[in-house]
């Protein structure tokens, strides 16, 4: 005959049929207990992990190696992936990758002062007009 226990939620021990006790929360959380004891620690706030009887304190101390499962390692490998940037296709960030750092220092200030350029002329344009206005 097979019996169908439950897991203490405090302590980790097993519960058997006609044991334990059901603590309901307000909220409709379901906690069966597996004695008074677990019970007022849990509503005392204690962790069960402080506590050298519990399962939790068990396998935060690696006590119980043997039943713990030996989890299979993962290789984190990190693949180089080459993709699109917004805007920036594979083929021009290659490019730019190759470029030597002169020639992106020379098109960088070449950029810079075409904005700068520009920034004047929309700046003098304003200025005309602010003039054109105050004598007409």
């Amino acid at each position: 005959m097979v019996l169908k226990t439950t897991l203490c939620r405090f302590s980790g021990l097993r519960i058997y049929p006609g044991r334990g006790l059901l603590f309901i929360r307000v909220d409709g959380q379901h906690y069966l207990f597996l004695n008074k004891k677990c019970k007022s620690l849990f509503t005392n706030k204690k962790k069960a992990a402080k506590l050298a009887w519990t399962s939790a304190y068990r396998k935060a101390h690696k006590k119980d190696q043997v039943a713990e499962v030996q989890k299979k390692k993962r290789r984190n490998a990190t693949k180089s992936l080459n993709r699109s940037i917004a805007g920036a296709s594979v083929d021009v960030i290659k490019q730019r990758r190759a470029e030597k750092p002169e020639a992106r220092q020379a098109s960088r200030e070449a950029a810079i002062r075409e904005v700068k350029e520009r920034a004047k002329k929309a700046k003098e344009a304003k200025a005309a007009k602010a003039r054109k206005q105050q004598f007409a």
